[in-house]
């Protein structure tokens, strides 16, 4: 039996969507919320039956929803002939069991949809490694605290208070955790040693999920990357080489989107992979210039960066989907946001000025590093003239 979090969803499933807003939570923001989680439950693959959104100042223990809104989403439910709830919150062990019994149909929170998203998307042998680790991670949080299950204790010769029925039952998960931890350890040290010997700037692509980042490598650098108006489209790390005209090569890396409430477990998971941002040189943030909440998308984006280790990365901010944009929104951005480059990547438009401007920020930068680094450590400096290796290109 596959545990909960790695079952693909059917296509026939038939998704109800809850939501409960606390306190004084912006409502623009709330709804572009429901709005995110609707295309995230068809990147799953269920068909959206619904939605229901209810605002409370503080959520309730047993079910996070009211007794009188339980009442509402088993009508809904029952009307609309749903199979599945799908709640915009993050959710309990315990309230998820006691939505299962009170609903009598399967019942997930956002975390456990985006990691069911990331499963079906995997497909490199790391990625897969990474959803994987994020999986049972989640799973191993929803066992219950192990003081309040009956314990086997032990005979002669063993010392201890024995093991719950649990832990023995998920020691397998435990050490399966170890050994996938071993493994993106190893990736990310051999991948470490490669980024000391490249000879070319690093720029990488990072951004809200679906604000065109692997439509923007396709069109600078030519090359195949997988493009689909969904949601985590991309979840593997693809580089390539861009040479702008007149200008000095880079190498150009896609990452995995980001996303509000992006579950914890998979970014440390998805850490060797999003290495790749914390060690470029420079990073292209890229952001759908069309969005409504863009900005919030934007303050999504720096805080991820932040958790990862990349915020004092220097940064170019490209304004993306810029041909689908009335010109008054447009230099309203560019004026909030000066520096910033607007492109459409889809149409290749502005893509010459971007080049020029990644050419020359992303040399500036790594010179500016590499001159900063000899200055830190003149023995390492002198070691070079001797021919000592040094680790720094």
């Amino acid at each position: 039996m596959k545990p909960r979090g790695s079952i693909k969803m059917a296509r026939s499933e038939r998704a109800l969507l809850v939501q409960v807003v606390y306190g004084k939570r912006d409502k623009g923001e709330a709804a572009d919320s429901l709005l995110e989680l609707e295309r995230l439950a068809d990147t799953a693959g269920a068909v959206v039956v619904g939605g229901i959104t209810q605002r409370r100042d503080r959520p309730t223990g047993a079910f996070l929803i009211g007794d009188g809104k339980l009442e509402e989403v088993q009508m809904a439910c029952r009307e609309a002939k749903a199979d599945l709830v799908i709640f915009d919150n993050d959710l309990s062990s315990v309230q998820v069991n006691n939505l299962d019994l009170a609903l009598g149909i399967k019942v997930i929170d956002r975390t456990e949809l985006i990691l069911q998203i990331f499963a079906i998307r995997a497909l490199s042998a790391e990625s897969q490694i990474q959803v994987e680790l994020a999986q049972l991670q989640y799973l191993i949080s929803r066992i219950p605290a192990s003081e309040k299950q009956q314990r086997f204790h032990g005979g002669i010769g063993m010392r201890g208070p024995g093991e719950s029925p649990l832990q023995l039952r998920n020691a397998p998960m435990r050490k399966r955790i170890r050994d996938l931890k071993k493994k993106l350890e190893a990736i990310r040290e051999r991948r470490e040693r490669t980024r000391v010997r490249r000879p070319w700037p690093a720029v990488c692509l990072v951004g809200y999920t679906n604000a065109g980042k692997s439509t923007l490598l396709n069109a600078l650098a030519s090359a195949d990357a997988y493009v689909d108006d969904r949601l985590f489209a991309t979840l593997d790390t693809k580089t390539r080489l861009v040479k702008p005209a007149g200008g000095r090569a880079v190498l150009l890396t896609d990452t995995v989107g980001f996303i509000r409430h992006l579950p914890h477990g998979l970014i440390a998971s998805f850490r060797s992979t999003l290495d790749v941002a914390a060690d470029a040189d420079l990073l292209l943030v890229v952001a759908d210039a069309g969005h409504p909440r863009v900005a919030d998308h934007l303050q999504v984006v720096k805080e991820t960066l932040a958790e990862i280790g990349a915020s004092n990365v220097p940064f170019l901010l490209v304004f993306n989907k810029c041909d689908l944009v009335p010109p008054p929104v447009l230099e309203f951005l560019k004026a909030e946001h000066p520096g910033a480059v607007a492109i459409s990547a889809l149409r290749k438009e502005g893509l010459a000025e971007l080049k020029n401007v990644i050419a020359v920020r992303a040399t500036f930068v790594r010179a500016d590093a590499r001159g900063a680094a000899s200055a830190k450590d003149p023995e390492e400096k002198e070691g070079r003239k001797e021919g000592r290796p040094s680790g720094i290109d």
